[in-house]
């Protein structure tokens, strides 16, 4: 009798099924921590955002934040004079940057009499459902420096009242 080397169908199949059980436990898990870590990203790029504004104001603005002439976006005035990145340099649409999967609108008022210059800049996933989904909060950061952040389809925004930026949804980040 003939002796065979190698595995039976049978086997190769058992291998399969155990390949297709461990990746659908590490996949989801792997995507995730992905929108983790685009979430994470958007908390520091908005935090430089604020240093970045209020470098900008003390040195070029005289005392006005960035894009306050014409409805610049804030954070491509910042990328021009080099505070920010190259990331910030070129907008998308409305005038608005993709980071990190993460999608950052900025603006701001100059100073008048009675209110000193304030900005805004809010940051919202690029995908919102699907395997593909960046993140599951949107963050806003105003003049304050504090970080608020709520579920995408959660009430946080920023309003304008009075040419002042102010959230609307008091979340902040712990």
């Amino acid at each position: 009798m003939k002796k065979q080397n190698g595995f039976s169908l049978i086997e190769l199949l058992i291998v399969v099924v155990i390949i297709g059980i461990v990746a659908a436990i590490a996949i989801p898990n792997l995507l995730a921590s992905r929108r983790s870590a685009n979430e994470g990203a958007a908390i520091s790029t908005l935090r430089q955002i604020v240093s970045a504004q209020m470098a900008y104001k003390s040195t070029y603005g005289n005392g006005n934040f960035a894009g306050q002439s014409g409805g610049t976006q804030s954070c491509y005035v910042l990328s021009q004079v080099q505070l920010l990145d190259e990331r910030f340099a070129t907008t998308y649409g409305t005038g608005w940057s993709a980071v990190s999967g993460y999608r950052f609108s900025s603006g701001a008022w100059p100073a008048a009499p009675g209110r000193e210059s304030n900005f805004g800049v809010f940051a919202i996933p690029l995908t919102t459902s699907g395997v593909t989904q960046t993140g599951t909060r949107k963050f806003v950061v105003v003049t304050d420096g504090v970080i608020h952040a709520d579920l995408y389809s959660g009430p946080l925004w920023y309003t304008e009242t009075g040419n002042v930026y102010q959230v609307t949804n008091p979340n902040p980040l712990q």
